[in-house]
Order: structure tokens, then sequence, then C-alpha cells
């Protein structure tokens, strides 16, 4: 029989890490008599950060004495004790590769059941001081496993646990880990995972997120980011592209129609795509910047329509340079804001010039002749700033089951109420309530960050599932670095310290291009040493969350990654630039 070999506890703490203060309950110690295990937790423990650990699905944290005896063989380590990968169980038996999601077992006068394998963070190699841990936990099929608490009660280490139930389909905890984390996932066996009831919610969304990328033959793990669910691009690098055409579509957004200089058709994209341009100023570095494509998917020719900023170079660049016959550089459409092809309404969202994308979302409909329902919502300053307020109306017109409500902050005397807007202020809450717009819609948002923060969260509040809302960055991304307690927020800026001598890494969201140093580490810890945003967890190639978009250049890997990224990006938290290269950070 399986025995509870020790229960171990921690409350979160604050530790220094990397010029950082982590928050973390991952610091667990041994207790001796009598526990009360409750549906979240065990008396006396906490968890730092409850996005990637804790809750009814991850209420205790289980490992075994035998996975310790591998560790402190294969690390050399004698100083391993209970609680040192922070479980909170430390159990003789119960081997990741015989308990099954599922499971029952009855400890003490408590029974739990089996949700998933542990979730892969940088956590558990800043509390063993072995920063490769997370990777070596997946490598080794050794990740452990969470319970949820099916009947509360006590617990005591010495205490048997004995199996009083079997999950169905019998998948191993080490089976369903490698299932997400290791190359090749067999359709077989993820349909049988994605059957088990007691599997935690996230892993099931994952999971499936995996067999619908076997149906689409795409490479990358979309089970971990959806980063990986943007088709491959056309072209690596930048490509020069001619300047076919240029049009004023409102006071200060300009169109420029781009083409094969040998008069070829380009390669078609997803409606919401955008392309990134390297423009080259008569002073300074190259400018780097993405645009929304904003005509029809398939068209021959690619248009990007640029807004003229008061402080916005490429586009005062953009609008007061560039001529007609004139080249630009290039990097193929990417991105994972595109249009899904399902049956389900669609609400597009815009405001000002972040109506691009979602316009060639609403070309996309009325080229198929979609049945959809769709609404467009739109909102600008005024008609003078209203861009494609005609080329709008005549597609939506092609679509029988289209509605539409335009909203200007500040109308000017000349603007019509119920023609050119149906508004008078900014979109809310209370506007997009007043709409009836369908609650199993898809909807797409673009504009400014605070607009898409707020009407993404009107859209929630309305009943949209926020799985279903989804909204393009143009700037830097959130960033997303768990359990790191945060600070003030500073500008993107070249790291302290002279330059460094090698290559050149430009963040193209963050417009900053610097040079490689390569006492840095890595791209991700370059990035952090420019407080450019980043997201990710593992930091050791595993979890896919620093997954990005590699957008021209080479680079190498060190460690090699467990999985190897989508075709055309890279996991920037165990690169180094082999050459020149520009990511979309």
């Amino acid at each position: 029989m399986a025995t509870l070999s020790s229960v171990n506890v921690g409350m979160p703490r604050d530790v220094s890490w990397h010029g950082r203060t982590v928050r973390t309950g991952v610091w667990k110690r041994p207790v001796d008599g009598p526990r009360t295990v409750r549906r979240l937790n065990i008396d006396g423990d906490g968890q730092g950060d409850l996005g990637g650990h804790g809750g009814e699905n991850r209420a205790v944290l289980v490992y075994q004495t035998e996975s310790y005896h591998h560790w402190s063989e294969h690390l050399r380590r004698d100083d391993l004790e209970p609680g040192h990968f922070g479980e909170n169980f430390t159990v003789d038996g119960l081997p990741d590769d015989e308990v099954c999601i599922g499971d029952r077992y009855r400890i003490g006068t408590a029974v739990f059941e089996v949700t998933q394998p542990r979730v892969t963070c940088y956590r558990v190699g800043l509390r063993m001081n072995e920063p490769q841990m997370a990777a070596l936990l997946v490598s080794h099929r050794r990740p452990g496993f969470y319970l949820r608490v099916i009947e509360e009660g006590e617990v005591e280490a010495g205490q048997g646990i004995v199996k009083i139930a079997s999950g169905p389909e019998a998948v191993s905890v080490a089976e369903i880990d490698a299932l997400l984390y290791l190359p090749g996932h067999p359709r077989d066996a993820l349909e049988r995972a994605v059957r088990i009831p007691a599997l935690s919610p996230g892993w099931k969304g994952s999971l499936r997120s995996l067999l619908d990328q076997a149906d689409t033959g795409a490479g990358g793990n979309t089970g971990l980011t959806r980063t990986a669910g943007s088709p491959p691009p056309a072209w690596a690098g930048f490509r020069a592209l001619t300047v076919t055409g240029m049009h004023a579509e409102s006071r200060d957004v300009l169109s420029l129609s781009l083409a094969a200089a040998d008069g070829t058709a380009l390669p078609s994209w997803r409606a919401g795509q955008s392309v990134t341009l390297r423009v080259h100023p008569d002073e300074g570095a190259p400018l780097i910047r993405s645009y929304s494509l904003s005509n029809r998917p398939g068209a021959a020719e690619y248009r990007i329509s640029v807004k003229r900023e008061p402080h916005g170079a490429a586009g005062r660049y953009l609008h007061s340079r560039v001529r007609v016959g004139d080249t630009l550089e290039v990097a193929a459409p990417r991105g994972t804001f595109f249009l899904d092809g399902g049956g389900r309404p669609v609400v597009l969202v815009s405001a000002g010039v972040g109506v691009t994308p979602v316009l060639s979302m609403l070309y996309a409909l009325a080229e198929a002749d979609s049945t959809r329902a769709v609404w467009w919502v739109h909102g600008a300053r005024d008609g003078s700033e209203h861009a494609f307020a005609d080329e709008s109306r005549d597609l939506l017109r092609r679509l029988s089951g289209s509605s539409a409500h335009i909203a200007y902050s500040r109308p000017a005397d000349t603007d019509r109420k119920g023609v050119d807007y149906a508004t008078a202020g900014r979109l809310s809450a209370h506007l997009i309530d007043s709409l009836g717009l369908p609650h199993d819609a898809d909807a797409y948002l673009c504009g400014p960050a605070s607009f898409m923060a707020a009407l993404g969260s009107a859209l929630t509040g309305h009943g949209l599932d926020p799985s279903r809302i989804h909204v393009e960055t143009f700037g830097a991304e959130g960033a997303l670095n768990p359990g790191v307690v945060l600070s003030s927020s500073v500008a993107p800026h070249p790291p302290p310290g002279p330059p460094g001598a090698g290559p050149a890494v430009s963040f193209a969201r963050s417009g900053l291009t610097v040079p490689w140093d390569p006492g840095r580490g890595t791209l991700l810890e370059l990035a952090e040493a420019c407080d450019v945003p980043t997201r990710w967890s593992c930091r050791t190639g595993v979890c896919h969350t620093c997954e990005t978009a590699l957008l021209s250049g080479p680079v190498d890997y060190d460690p090699e990654p467990v999985e190897r990224p989508a075709e055309g990006n890279t996991l920037i938290c165990c690169t180094r630039p082999a050459d020149d290269v520009v990511l979309d950070l």
C-alpha cells in the first residue's frame, strides 16, 4: 500500500530573484500531527500565484519519494528533503506512470481525485536552485500531480493511501503530461484524454486545441500557446514590395497599396493579419512597425492604412516621404488575430484606425456571401476621422444578416445623426449592453489599449464567452511574468552598461534596436534588461509561453527546447541571435 510519508505546508513569501521580487508559496516544510484538508488547500498552506497553482482542481500537490531518490542521484545532491519540490504530500508509491487522471484515493478521513500533472513553471527551479528543473521534470517524465478534494477531512504523515476508484480511460499522469509537452501528440490518446471528466478544464482545453490542430496539420503546439496557431509565414525575413497606390481614407489615415515588383500576385493571408515594415529614415536606425492588412484577403496586392500620429516617426515618414513607385521592405503576413471560419455570429468592434483588421474580416465575410449574423460597431471622433465609412457601408449592404452602429465622440456640425453616425459619444459598456448583441458570438476588437480593455469587459459583462473575445494589439503586448511583484512600468530602453558588439536585435512592437551582448544570456534576458514587456513561465523551453514571431534573422538554441516552436517563431527563453534578428516584441 502507498503511504503518506510527509505533509508539507507553507504560506506565500516574497523572494528576491534576478533583481526582482517574486511572490511564491513553493517553500513547503513538513508538519507533525494531523492537518485538515479543505476544498482549496491544507490548513496553514497557501499559493502565491492562483493563476498557475491552487484552486479547486489544484488544491493539493503530490510528489514521490522515489522521484526524490532519482533527482538526488541525477543532480548529485544530498540535501533534498520533503517539500523541496513544492509538494504538499510526499508519498511512498503512486508513481506518475501508474497513477491515472480520475483515480480516487482515501487518506485519513479525506477523499481525493487526481486532476492533472504539475504545471511547469520556473518557481520549482527557483526553490531547487536549478534553473533547468521545469524542463527536467518533463523530459524525465516525473512531474508529480494535483489532487481535487472530494471529501474534506484530516490527514497525517504515516497514513496509508487507499485507492477507492479508477479513472476512466486509464491515462496516466506521465502519459498526459507527455501528450501536452513532448513532441508527438497522437490523436487517439488525445481523444481518450479529453473524455476524462476529472481532467482539469485548463488541461482539457489545451488538449482540445491539439486535437483541432491535428485536423489542420499545422506545426507547433497550439495546446501551449495561441501563437503557434498562426499559419507559417509565406516568406522569411523582409521582401522588397513596390508602392502602387496611395489614398487618403480620412483626415489622418493614408492607405498604401503594395505589390510584387514583377507583377505576380502576393501570397494570400487570413483576414485580420498584419505585415511588418522596415523603413529607413535619413538618420538613425531603421524603423520597424506592424500594420494590419485592410483589403480583401486573396487580392493580388496588399493594402495597409497608416495613421499620422503626432510623435509617430514611422507614420510621419510613410505619409510625407513615400511616393508611388518607391519600394518598402515588408515581412510576410503574420498573427493569430484572424477571423474564425465557424458559423457563429460575428461582432466586429473598432475605434479609429483600429478598423483596419476588422475591415479585412468584413471583406472576407462579404466575399464568401456569409450567412453569419454580423455586427459592425465602430467609434470615431467625427466624420472627418471616420476612415472607410463608405467602403464599410458598401460591404455591409452585401451581407443580409448585418447590423451596424457608429458612434462619433465629438460629431461636427456637418455630421448627420442617423445617416453618418448613430450615437454621439464614445462606445461604452452601456451602449454595448443596449445593442442586443448575440451572446454566442465571436467578437474581434481593435483600437487603443484602454478601449479594448473597456470594451472587452463590456462584452464579457453582456454575456459573451471571454474565450471568444479576440483583441489585436499593435504596441507591445501586456507582460505575463507569473509571481513577479509588479513595479512601475518603464518605457523600453537600451540595456544598462556599455553597448554590446554582437548582432542587432530589434524589438518591433517596442520600436527598439540594440546590439547583442553575449553576457545577457538569452533573448528573453536581453528583453528584460531593456524593459521590453515579455511573456514567460518556465524559462526552460517547455511551456512555450514565450513563443514569439521571429520576423527575420536566425537564432541558436541553448538548451534545445523540449519541443520546437511553430515555423517562423522562436522561444526567446532559450535562444541567442546568430545574426541580426527582428522579434515581434
